[in-house]
């Protein structure tokens, strides 16, 4: 299985057009076309991105660190069979950095900007009608906005770090999970989502550290099954309990 070509060169600086390899792949590998086994040759993805090969190699570092890509000595990279078991614990992590993040961000966050992400995170619930593709981009935002904002707000740049690090990968699965569900005109995770957000905006207005934590923690278990449907099937295992 092969990856679409890109037709022309990155036109950006050095870090971004590392980043931007870095998510390219990460989609192919998560919506399946990049295949389990297959190996990635330096060469032709440079070829791909009209990029040297310095940046591509930055970017297979970074997939490896995700756990994406197995880096092995006279092998090259090697794409990851991605299963459901690993997708839960992949969230087991990111749930622990992120009730850290929000518990050390409580008391720290602009009460406005909280209250206006609050009002826009409002009307995403009870969505009945309308563009709904444009409610999924929307509320894509805001879930992007409302942890990024967390984390920069947790005091902890070693914390935040690490959660930026991991960050690709959560919102690819998000993504393609939501991606998923649009193709079946399946929007109820939508407003599911919003309500979870909105518990955790509540609590860190009220400055409810206990209480915003508890949000955090119910709102990323609630996720696992969905970010689990992202998998391609052939990948994908049996489903089991939320982590």
């Amino acid at each position: 299985m092969t990856s679409p070509a890109r037709p022309a060169a990155l036109k950006c600086d050095h870090g971004l057009r590392r980043q931007t390899i870095v998510e390219t792949l990460l989609e192919d590998v998560i919506r399946g076309r990049l295949a389990p086994g297959q190996h990635l040759v330096t060469q032709t993805l440079a070829d791909r991105f009209g990029v040297s090969h310095t940046p591509v190699r930055e970017a297979l570092i970074a997939l490896a660190g995700m756990g994406v890509l197995d880096v092995l000595p006279n092998r090259g990279a090697i794409v990851r069979r991605f299963t459901a078991t690993e997708v839960r614990e992949i969230c087991q992590v990111r749930r622990a950095l992120e009730c850290e993040a929000v518990r050390s961000a409580c008391g720290r966050i602009d009460p406005d900007e909280l209250a206006a992400l609050r009002n826009e995170l409002e009307a995403m619930v009870g969505v009945r009608s309308g563009d709904r593709p444009r409610f999924v981009l929307r509320a894509r935002e805001l879930d992007s906005r409302l942890h990024d904002l967390i984390a920069g707000s947790s005091g902890n740049a070693f914390l935040a770090e690490e959660l930026g690090r991991l960050t690709l990968l959560f919102r690819a699965f998000r993504d393609a999970g939501w991606a998923r569900d649009q193709s079946r005109n399946d929007y109820r995770r939508l407003e599911l989502e919003a309500h979870e957000h909105l518990a955790i905006v509540d609590a860190l207005l009220q400055g409810d550290r206990v209480g915003a934590v508890r949000a955090m923690s119910r709102h990323i278990r609630s996720g696992v099954k969905y970010w689990s449907r992202a998998l391609p099937q052939s990948s994908a295992s049996s489903q089991s309990n939320h982590p």
